[in-house]
């Protein structure tokens, strides 16, 4: 049996009103995002149509070449990309305003975008009141002078997705290797790292099994703490027409997203006008409830013969375990760690079984747990216990928010794994060190949230940051600022401004210029989330002042730093990187002939696992049993998520959410604790425990009752720094506590303004 068909014509059943373009709703307006980009980018409209047209997305990581797919036909253009646009076409910035930081540290994180791209390398001493225009000669003589003077096991090398290309992650790992250092990370650390974990001890493989394909046509799709409507907008496209061919869509997650209830897809005309009924049904779990519901699930799927025994027996090992544990599992711990009635987990567990083919997706509100890599392991459980893996229709899907960091952990810029995922040890550095001229180091290195650790004992001497903005991506924002300023020398490679530039330095800060993908000679290429590894092309338009791609300034500074390996650190270009990455990465076999736009190949094919078979020792799958985490609270506190709005990564574009009408203050609580509690909307209120306090008004919203969620990275006061899953090491972003308070300044944190009554 196949996937369903596409109904052709129109489908009133799915729509959502029968106002034209949802006149008078509340949703966000997708053709203003599309005269917003013209204005913006007026300046540089011929360069950046020939982005759009040209270039493959650096937003999400669904991947597109120029503005097509290989899912589906027609024209894909998200609002995330259309705001990341004017990041590529803006004019140099005027470095006289880097003269004086303090003039600059009142302005928000936007408005530092906004000034324009970095120009020119700049320089800061301690005790200087700001930055000065250096050459890039001097710049990198000061790095590999510090770095010659540092220990390797003092150094700190970090990449984000911000655009960064996989030739860029690979040449960064090779270099910092050859320094003598495994200390590097990136961004997938902190948004899928426990999906890597999970799904390479239980499949053999650390990436999403299926295709985007597998989508549309299937019985059902769930989504686990994922919203793809804001994080991946393309992708609602895709449900537009699993819809239409009779796809089932459940959501299990703290909050009834409204963009994933109901959506508008501005680029077909039925539902542009008349929008779509996306889900079906919510499964309103309480945060890191999931593996408590997904238990009950499978305990209620035991009880009424809905495992797929044929395939289990055939392809996965681990079962019975599983069954002795869903077996003792009692009804009443599961319904209070999961904050949903044996009745749901019921409906949920019925909704499966009458699915033959489903795709399990799932985000960072499962990931970024103390349990994350758990939490992981019961949606794959559940999936294997349906057969759900392997087969067209079928999948497990952990959805990238980011461009980059799929190939970012395959290149190996990853403090715990070589290029193409294998573990760092001594057997592999040895072969890493035959294959490339020179001594690998054979041991783990430190993570991004251990490197700042290292920095606060005083043990990380040299921090190099391509992109990212520590400041306001990790919990406790001040232990941040402080452990950035106790690095002696901090090196900021980026193309805009950020915060965490302004941070007082250690002895010196030095800020180097870069480019864009679109900027860099030969071409790049990125990984999607189904795999899809596309050649992006140079794109011809205005370049910046002295802007040069990351690989080639990495590559100089090893030169002057270990010259006696200069002969085994040479790339003549992206071509020559791609080259090598294909003899090292062996499923990334194919990327050395990726030579123009559209290029691109899906390594492991549509289905990795295909017909069940997983590359593990004896071929199967691997069930685990999964301990339902027990989750303690004080007295009166409520449960704590941080949730993204209008914005991109941390990178904050509307200080109002157009999807829910939430302020960046706002803290989202139920209709039913604000009637408990007597808060108004819109009415300020406190947040606070042990770590921090926040300011926030109340927004009255469909989350589950004693659970509240604030924006990230505002939240991040309220966050626990020590807090991380076990082996991914992920930051608890999803994981907290607070009371709320009515008064600005209470005498003590518990009294009398103290709202009790949360949990």
């Amino acid at each position: 049996m196949g996937l369903k068909p596409v109904k052709k014509g129109w489908n009133p059943q799915l729509w959502v009103s029968r106002r034209p373009f949802g006149l008078g709703l509340h949703k966000p307006n997708n053709f203003m995002e599309v005269f917003r980009a013209i204005g913006e980018n007026a300046d540089k409209l011929g360069y950046a149509w020939r982005i759009l047209q040209e270039g493959v997305c650096d937003g999400c990581a669904l991947g597109t070449y120029g503005m097509r797919d290989w899912t589906i036909e027609g024209i894909h253009l998200c609002n995330v990309r259309l705001r990341l646009l004017r990041l590529n076409t803006m004019g140099p910035l005027d470095v006289g305003v880097l003269e004086d930081v303090e003039k600059l540290r009142s302005r928000s994180s936007a408005e530092l975008r906004g000034l324009g791209r970095l120009p020119y390398p700049m320089y800061r001493r301690k005790g200087d009141r700001g930055f000065k225009r250096i050459s890039w000669a001097e710049a990198l003589d000061r790095i590999a002078l510090k770095i010659c003077h540092s220990a390797p096991e003092r150094l700190g090398f970090y990449l984000t997705s911000r655009g960064t290309p996989n030739e860029t992650y690979y040449v960064a790992q090779k270099v910092v290797r050859a320094l003598g250092s495994n200390n590097i990370d990136n961004a997938a650390r902190i948004c899928h790292s426990p999906s890597t974990v999970a799904l390479k001890e239980a499949l053999g493989v650390a990436a999403t099994t299926c295709s985007y394909r597998d989508l549309i046509g299937t019985d059902l799709i769930v989504f686990f703490g994922s919203n793809v409507a804001v994080n991946q907008p393309v992708m609602m496209k895709y449900l537009y027409y699993a819809r239409k061919a009779g796809t089932k869509v459940a959501v299990v997650n703290p909050y009834r997203e409204p963009a994933m209830e109901h959506y508008w897809v501005p680029s077909d005309l039925e539902s542009a006008l008349f929008g779509t009924r996306i889900t079906d049904r919510f499964f309103l779990v309480q945060p890191g409830g999931d593996i408590a519901f997904i238990t009950g699930a499978m305990k209620h799927l035991l009880e009424q013969g809905g495992f797929n025994e044929r395939f289990i027996e055939a392809h996965t090992s681990g079962f019975e375990a599983v069954v002795q544990s869903l077996r003792a599992a009692r009804w009443e711990e599961l319904e209070a760690s999961s904050g949903v009635s044996h009745q749901e987990m019921l409906t949920f567990a019925r909704m499966l079984m009458e699915a033959e083919r489903a795709v399990l997706v799932w985000s960072m509100g499962i990931t970024q747990h103390s349990s994350g890599e758990d939490a992981v392991q019961a949606i794959i459980n559940l999936g294997l216990a349906r057969g759900y893996l392997g087969r067209e229709g079928c999948g497990l899907m952990p959805i990238r928010g980011h461009s980059g960091v799929q190939g970012g952990a395959e290149m190996g810029a990853y403090a715990s794994a070589f290029p193409g995922g294998v573990p760092i040890n001594p057997e592999n550095a040895r072969k890493l060190a035959e294959r490339w001229g020179f001594e690998v180091p054979d041991q783990p290195g430190l993570t991004a949230t251990e490197m700042l650790e290292a920095a606060l004992r005083g043990e990380l001497e040299v921090l190099w940051s391509i992109g990212g903005n520590f400041l306001e991506v990790l919990p406790d924002p001040e232990r941040v600022r402080r452990a950035l300023e106790s690095v002696g020398l901090r090196v900021h490679q980026d193309i805009v401004l950020s915060s965490q530039m302004l941070a007082e330095p250690g002895d010196e800060v030095i800020l180097l210029p870069a480019t864009t993908r679109y900027e860099v000679p030969g071409g790049v290429s990125e990984t999607s989330t189904e795999r899809r590894v596309i050649y992006s092309p140079e794109i011809p338009g205005p370049r910046i002042g002295q802007a040069r791609p990351e690989w080639e300034v990495l590559l100089e500074l090893a030169h002057k730093v270990r010259a006696d390996l200069a002969d085994r650190l040479q790339f003549a270009d992206t071509a020559a990187i791609r080259r090598e990455i294909a003899q090292v990465v062996p499923f990334y076999e194919g990327i050395e002939r990726l030579v123009a736009k559209g290029d691109a190949f899906q390594y492991g094919g549509p289905h990795l696992c295909k017909d069940g078979v997983c590359p593990t020792p004896d071929g199967k799958a691997r069930f685990r049993v999964v301990e339902v985490p027990e989750q303690r609270l004080p007295p009166g506190a409520f449960r704590l998520v941080t949730r993204r709005g209008k914005q991109f990564n941390s990178m904050v574009l509307e200080d109002t959410d157009p999807i829910n009408a939430a302020p960046r203050d706002a803290v989202l609580i139920s209709a039913e604790d604000a009637r408990r509690l007597g808060l108004a909307q819109g009415q300020r209120v406190w947040l606070s425990n042990p770590l921090g306090r926040m300011e926030a008004q109340v927004f009255i919203a469909p989350v589950r009752p004693g659970t509240l969620q604030v924006h990230w990275p505002e939240g991040n006061v309220l966050l626990d720094p020590d807090l991380r899953s076990a082996k991914a090491k992920i930051p608890a972003f999803k994981e907290a506590y607070a009371f709320i308070e009515l008064q600005p300044d209470p005498a003590s944190g518990q009294g009398q303004d103290h709202v009790a009554a949360g949990g």
